[in-house]
């Protein structure tokens, strides 16, 4: 049994540690409901520019644009949405898995990352990252969403990508987060359908129409993709700190009844040394 010295220093060490993952727990859970306020507005202005750009989808003149029409995909472009720090849980393994799996070998897959925690994992596995937005994480502002969707814009009309997906992770609850890899690019399917909505007209044309509303398009997804992998960085996080809570409370309540149970043995050691030393007395 280690001595009371040892077991004092330990429980000091232990009760420190619970303090910090309280703490962290506190500021996870008030960035939390931050993160889910702003989902909140965020999901129902891209829900509808996504049906906007989906009524587009199957309308024939719509579907002539670059960013519409399907090409020949030689090389695919990945947008992958980490956290910057760890003690999160699972929640940076799941979502590289997911993103690993859909790239298969990666070899030819241009990879752009948002948070450092997903920049470093490509670059340990020797995977070119050809940016990152580590800044862009933290506040999900719409200009940040807006630069990010600039140069993917550029990266897809240039030529160097077939096709452009975003790999981050949906809220679904405070304990429920699902890691998916959408396509951002090209838009919906490619075919060319009968008009849906012969009644709906574009002024002055469709494509003046398109060139506004793809950038607005790719902007919003971009930002609830960042908003929805935030909440569940700091859900995770939460979760993660709850329960480093409670092992240190249960390593603290075993401490000290180890430490009570030291010091009993201790003083019936002196008791039975003390009723000794009288026996010889008398």
């Amino acid at each position: 049994m280690p001595s009371k010295k040892v077991i004092k220093r330990r429980f000091t060490s232990v009760t420190t540690t619970r303090k910090i993952v309280k703490a962290m727990n506190m500021v996870a859970a008030s960035k939390l409901q931050r993160d889910k306020a702003r989902l909140m507005a965020c999901r129902p202005f891209f829900e509808s520019v996504k049906g906007s750009v989906d009524q587009l989808v199957i309308r024939g003149d719509a579907a002539k644009h670059p960013f519409f029409r399907p090409r020949e995909i030689n090389n695919t472009a990945y947008l992958v949405i980490t956290a910057n720090r760890g003690l999160c849980g699972s929640y940076n393994a799941e979502l590289l898995a997911a993103a690993l799996a859909h790239m298969g070998n990666g070899t030819d897959a241009k990879i752009m990352t948002a948070g450092s925690r997903g920049y470093d994992f490509f670059k340990r596995r020797g995977m070119t990252v050809l940016s990152r937005y580590d800044n862009a994480l933290d506040a999900a502002f719409y200009e940040d969403a807006e630069r990010i969707g600039n140069d993917i814009a550029s990266l897809y009309a240039s030529g160097e990508a077939g096709a452009v997906y975003v790999a981050y992770t949906r809220f679904e609850s405070v304990l429920t987060h699902t890691a998916r890899v959408d396509r951002l690019l090209p838009i919906g399917d490619g075919a060319e359908m009968e008009y849906a909505y012969e009644t709906m007209k574009y002024d002055p044309d469709i494509s003046t129409y398109l060139e506004h509303v793809i950038p607005i398009y790719l902007s919003a997804f971009i930002q609830n993709a960042l908003i929805e992998s935030s909440a569940c960085e700091q859900s995770a996080r939460m979760v993660s700190m709850d329960a480093a809570v409670n092992n240190a409370s249960d390593i603290i309540a075993k401490l000290t009844r180890v430490y009570k149970r030291r010091r009993q043995t201790e003083i019936t050691q002196e008791l039975s040394e003390l009723v000794g030393g009288m026996s010889i007395i008398d």
